[in-house]
């Protein structure tokens, strides 16, 4: 079936079959074909990818270098299906491309995200600016919007927009240039609100190894103990150190009998026997509530008492687990709904100390307990779309401001059920998420090549996102960061370095954590003064025909793809 295809003369071939099975039998299959093939597979299972793709990048090396390849001309050259497919493979998962715009919106309310090295950025329409404003260009300006001041970037680039188009990547003196259109600007994705307390893994606060009422039990024969003391210290006179040793004894029923003291000594002995007696049990409860909770440590936890603003996920299957790994590591407080106590983010959500609420989410009780009433935002991400509508109807009726991001499979559904909640809530923000729709631009553009790390759509046209090492490439190398801009085409936007530290003196003074690479291997905001060198590895923002133009492709016409 792959030779009927034209496997063996096409550039690149997608491997989407929900079985992972199937694709990697299907794979290997089109490898034998096509060394030269440039293949993206869908596979859930992480470490399983990095072996296939490590494995069959390693076979193409060596078909290639021995020229067995059946598009293999003299010495081993490509023929016309080698297109710059050079024989790559990419693994990719529907739910790991599709969770930081799934998390983003949550967040932040929009879906144009792309991940770099582990940062979110997010591309943020923006109305044009007021007469005497100055607009906040973010890490950088996009794109000019063809919406004016009369239809401000919100007919998604309609015919009634204006009768300029977008403009993508335009540079300084067009920003300025461009009065009454809106912009398109790259931000990080942050959050500032409150975060779940942090805690080692399996090792419990000490708040939390007793109940109040236990401490409050615990503090109230401190006291009595503490006023023994005193009272012994002032009938007997006694040094406070002593009077304290003494009372310890008593209270122990370790000292000796006081029946040849006086009234007031043999009255303090008996009181100190009688609180022994009490702190007997008190004790024995605390070490048995201390054992209970360290060997809970394991299990799941439950909302804390005075949660707010975070975010309630629904569904703990393939998709919400990518969804919640991401939300911790941006340290966002999420709190849990499951149903099956076996789901398979299960283990992760103990893992990650994330509170969970086991329980049908369409039964009465059960988003109350994640704490609907106070959430910033809710993520329905069950399997079942008649589930995830249900419970935002329901969490609406609750909170009625509620931000929802609810996973539709149906696109015209999802865009449906989107119109009406908008319609019905028009003060509230409501996303509708396809994971097919969000992961779809990842593997297309891994089809182009694996440098491609994400595409952020700009009305009707697309802005791509790529890793691009410098050498090679005559457009970037030896040039500085301004003269390697190119309007229109290509912007350098950020420079990996190995360590985290950037040459201070080539940089020209640039902060080598960069503006939102805190913490990354990546530097934002190079000087225009900054020299590309061939080692370099950079992110850039281009057009399709700008980063086909920069990387010496050109579309083939009749190629099987």
């Amino acid at each position: 079936m792959l030779a009927e295809a034209g496997v063996e003369r096409a550039t690149a071939l997608a491997l989407v079959y929900d079985d992972d099975e199937t694709n990697i039998r299907a794979a290997l299959t089109a490898r034998r074909l096509n060394p030269r093939l440039r293949l993206v597979l869908r596979l859930y299972n992480r470490r399983l990818g990095q072996h296939i793709e490590e494995l069959l990048d390693q076979t193409a090396a060596l078909a290639i270098g021995d020229g067995t390849g059946p598009d293999s001309g003299p010495g081993g050259r490509a023929g016309a299906g080698a297109g710059g497919g050079e024989g790559s493979t990419t693994v990719l998962s529907d739910a790991d491309t599709a969770a930081p715009a799934l998390a983003a919106t949550a967040l932040v309310g929009t879906s144009k995200v792309v991940d770099t090295d582990g940062i979110l950025l997010r591309a943020v329409e923006r109305d044009p600016p007021r007469p005497g404003e100055v607009a906040d260009p973010g890490l950088c300006t996009l794109a000019l919007l063809s919406a004016t001041s009369n239809d401000p970037a919100g007919a998604d680039g309609s015919e009634n927009s204006g009768a300029q188009g977008p403009q993508l990547l335009p540079d300084a003196a067009a920003v300025r240039a461009a009065t009454g259109r809106g912009t398109v600007v790259l931000e990080q994705v942050s959050y500032s609100g409150p975060s779940l307390p942090a805690g080692r893994a399996g090792v419990p606060a000490f708040g939390e190894l007793f109940s109040r009422r236990l401490r409050w039990s615990l503090a109230g024969l401190g006291a009595c103990v503490v006023a023994l003391a005193v009272a012994l210290m002032v009938v007997t006179g006694d040094h406070p150190l002593h009077a304290t040793y003494v009372t310890l004894l008593d209270l122990f029923s370790i000292n000796e009998p006081a029946h040849n003291k006086d009234s007031g000594r043999q009255i303090l002995q008996l009181l100190s026997g009688f609180v022994g007696l009490l702190l007997l049990p008190v004790l024995l409860a605390a070490v048995l509530e201390a054992l209970g909770t360290f060997r809970s440590a394991s299990a799941l936890r439950k909302p804390p008492r005075g949660l707010g603003g975070h975010v309630v996920l629904l569904g703990l299957g393939k998709i919400g687990t990518r969804v919640l790994t991401r939300l911790r590591e941006m340290n966002i407080p999420v709190v849990c709904v499951e149903a099956d106590p076996e789901a398979r983010g299960m283990a992760t959500a103990r893992r990650l100390r994330v509170p969970v609420v086991l329980g049908d989410v369409t039964q009465e009780g059960v988003l109350e307990a994640a704490k609907i009433h106070r959430a910033h935002s809710l993520l329905a991400l069950t399997s079942v779309d008649t589930t995830n509508l249900e419970a935002v109807l329901y969490a609406r009726s609750v909170r009625s401001r509620l931000r929802v991001v609810l996973r539709l499979y149906d696109d015209d559904f999802a865009t449906a059920v989107y119109r009406t909640l908008r319609a019905a809530h028009p003060f509230a923000l409501t996303r509708s998420r396809s994971v097919t729709h969000l992961a779809a631009p990842s593997f297309a553009g891994a089809m182009m090549g694996r440098q491609i790390l994400g595409a952020i759509p700009v009305e009707r046209r697309v802005l791509l996102f790529a890793a691009v090492r410098v050498a090679g490439h005559p457009q970037l190398e030896g040039k500085t960061v301004g003269e390697a801009f190119r309007a229109g085409a290509w912007r350098v936007l950020a420079l990996e370095v190995a360590d985290g530290v950037l040459d201070g003196e080539r940089a020209g003074g640039a902060d080598p954590e960069g503006a939102a690479g805190r913490g990354s291997r990546l530097v934002w905001e190079l000087p225009d003064t900054y020299v590309l060198r061939g080692s370099d590895r950079v992110v850039l923002a281009a057009t399709r025909r700008g980063l086909a133009e920069l990387l010496g492709r050109r579309a083939r016409r009749g190629a099987d793809v």
